[in-house]
């Protein structure tokens, strides 16, 4: 669960990798009030007298383009790779623990089967020795030593089975859910040893182990990392553009019209003076007299109505320009380093990676080898023990034999296929271990 998070973080790296090479685009929109008294600016007082209302928008639109930026979607791409790769690794990693403690529980069910089989056999050494003590033929010594016998075999017999149920448990809480009840193991695992080569599994594990997939894909990565440092070097490209409007509106009417009327008045007298400076007549002798009709003054209300979206278009703009730093301090330099360095350190991991997988599926395909030979003596070994008890036991209940001899002889048998169940499952152990190194199933 926790890799699979990571997918979508890489996802959202990509996308804003791309993103990159598009433009940024914003806009706003503000409003403003401004009280209608003049402010003073070195002396000078400057300003409206009429309480004004504002509004204003723009949209504006940028992009900076440089080497680093147009690699960037790549190196991403590449990333999300080696996270699909992690991804893999993680589910493999998974299998193999489910697929081990999935033997283990198998190993534990079949030392407690194995450990009810003597129980039974203790039980029928300890009948047989009371017959015996019955006729005369056996000591009382020998039912007390199979009483012993039987009782320390349903001991293990209880400890088999219970550490079988915690062995499951375990199994549960690796796949990370409850155990339900009455769970039964069905999957039965043979002894074949995969029909391919050492060769070819090499040749496998190098194409499709994910671990090796993601240290191979970061050092990809790391070389695109050395090409955007020394990106640097090169110029890098700016584009601006945008456009905007505002609006401006005065609060109180009259203060417009007042000036509007207070202007025709001083145009009048401006008229009146230069005509009597020619020797002319007045133009209009009662200039104070001048009135505003009622069209004028409401052509001046309506073009005063512009809060808060009658917007004035400022001019459309565009710029762009080149940017090459000279010198920065060896930041560059020092930056194409650390970039090499961290391409060095991958290609060194990458490497550590493969040859720790070609030891894993070397180590892993020997051991299996070496497991199925164990198993076959083994397998022996415990048909030997078997009939050596059961001559022990043909042997005491005629009478040419003492207890202990069956004793001992049940001991060893007990080791014997205890020593056979462990061969099997190391097989198996080993036969995962071989599928986790490569990568993928082999059965």
């Amino acid at each position: 669960r926790g890799a699979l998070a990571a997918r979508r973080r890489a996802g959202a790296a990509v996308r804003s990798a791309w993103g990159n090479l598009m433009p940024d685009v914003s806009t706003n929109f503000g409003a403003s009030f401004r009280e209608g008294r003049p402010q003073l600016i070195n002396g000078v007082p400057l300003g409206a007298s009429g309480d004004q209302i504002q509004s204003s928008y723009g949209f504006s639109a940028q992009l900076s383009v440089n080497p680093a930026t147009l690699l960037q979607p790549r190196a991403q791409r590449l990333s999300a790779d080696a996270t699909e790769a992690d991804i893999r690794a993680s589910a493999q990693t998974l299998h193999t623990a489910v697929t081990q403690q999935y033997l283990a529980v198998l190993q534990q069910q079949a030392r407690a089967a194995l450990q009810d089989t003597l129980v039974a056999t203790a039980a029928a050494q300890l009948e047989l020795a009371r017959v015996r003590a019955s006729v005369g033929s056996a000591t009382p010594l020998d039912v007390q030593q199979a009483e012993v016998e039987l009782g320390r075999q349903r001991v293990a017999g209880i400890q088999a089975r219970n550490q079988a149920e915690v062995e499951k448990l375990r199994l549960f809480q690796v796949m990370g859910v409850p155990m339900p009840q009455g769970v039964l193991l069905t999957t039965e695992f043979r002894l074949e040893a995969p029909t391919l080569s050492l060769e070819q599994l090499l040749q496998m594990a190098r194409e499709g182990n994910p671990s090796l997939a993601a240290a191979e894909a970061r050092t990809r990565v790391t070389d695109i990392g050395v090409k955007q440092a020394r990106g640097e070097y090169l110029p890098s490209l700016s584009v601006q553009t945008g456009i905007g409007g505002y609006t401006s509106q005065f609060t109180d009417d009259t203060f417009l019209i007042e000036n509007e009327l207070a202007g025709a008045i001083g145009q009048c007298n401006s008229t009146n003076r230069i005509r009597e400076i020619v020797g002319m007549p007045p133009a209009n002798p009662n200039c104070n007299a001048i009135t505003l009709s009622p069209g004028d003054i409401a052509d001046i209300r309506a073009n005063n109505r512009a809060f808060p979206f009658d917007f004035e278009t400022n001019p459309w703009q565009i710029s762009a320009g080149v940017s090459l730093p000279i010198f920065n301090g060896f930041a560059r330099e020092q930056r194409v380093q650390e970039a090499q360095a961290n391409r060095n350190e991958a290609q060194y991991r990458a490497r550590a990676t493969r040859l720790q997988l070609e030891a894993d599926v070397t180590a892993a395909y020997l051991t299996l080898q070496s497991q199925l030979q164990a198993v076959a003596l083994q397998e022996q070994n415990a048909r030997t023990a078997r009939q050596a008890l059961e001559l022990a036991q043909e042997r005491y209940r005629v009478g040419a034999s003492t207890f202990v001899e069956v004793s001992q002889a049940r001991d060893t048998y007990a080791q014997a296929e205890t020593d056979r169940i462990n061969a099997i499952y190391e097989f198996q152990r080993a036969f995962a271990s071989l599928e986790a190194a490569v990568g993928r199933p082999l059965r």
